[in-house]
């Protein structure tokens, strides 16, 4: 098994647009130890979600090869990928994505859920990530009663619950102010201290992005590592 949470090699993603063909990723390599947390940062269109949805196993390659924990996601079948993507990896989005019509402890115990884990177990557990989060007093609330900021710590109890080996974020702070987006931060610095979980992180925010372990930039379709300030 590899030493790597992530080991990409040679990643090609090219897209047809009408008759050209417009390659985003050229050759791109990237590594992610455990426990690791990175920063992708790039320019708009510069393909950082492009490569996260391949991380995350919902887009495919043109070429190369993505292992995540060993495994090479790109040769598992869809079902295989659905599976893996349960137990091993979540995810944080700019926009929440909650389930408007179920209370917060449903909305983090929604993975466990399909997982078919038991709905008592699946609740204790969702409960308890929500304390982590500093959420456990807004349980019962729908996400059309919590602040923004509430909504995106609830999107993390949701993204952590199964205890995934890998968070793979987008602009996870985008649609907050300054003051919440640096508590998403702290927040996930905690979480990656505590719980040993690897994150990648895109982000447009340099300053954001500094207070991570690791930052790369994402240019020309690869990666190159930035200099911490």
């Amino acid at each position: 098994m590899s030493d790597w949470v992530i080991d990409c090699q040679g990643l090609v993603k090219s897209y047809q647009d009408g008759k050209s063909e417009v390659t985003v990723l050229k050759g791109l390599d990237l590594q992610v130890k455990q426990g690791e947390m990175l920063a992708i940062v790039g320019s708009s269109g510069s393909g950082k979600s492009t490569l996260l949805h391949i991380l995350g196993t919902l887009d495919k390659a043109s070429s190369g090869t993505v292992q995540i924990k060993g495994v090479e996601v790109g040769k598992l079948s869809r079902a295989k990928q659905a599976e893996f993507r349960n137990q091993y990896l979540g995810f944080i989005y700019q926009f929440h994505h909650l389930l408007m019509e179920f209370s917060a402890l449903e909305n983090v115990a929604m993975p466990l859920l399909i997982a078919r884990q038991p709905a008592k177990l699946a609740k204790q557990k969702a409960l308890a990530m929500l304390e982590r989060v500093g959420l456990s007093h807004r349980a019962e609330h729908k996400p059309s009663e919590l602040s923004g900021g509430e909504r995106q710590r609830v999107a993390i109890a949701r993204a952590l619950v199964t205890e995934p080996a890998l968070v793979l974020a987008d602009e996870p702070t985008g649609n907050l102010d300054k003051q919440n987006a640096l508590k998403i931060y702290e927040l996930l610095a905690e979480l990656n201290r505590d719980l040993n979980t690897s994150f990648v992180v895109v982000t447009h925010d340099l300053e954001l992005a500094d207070k991570l372990g690791r930052s790369v930039q994402l240019d020309d379709g690869k990666v190159g590592e930035l200099e911490h300030a």
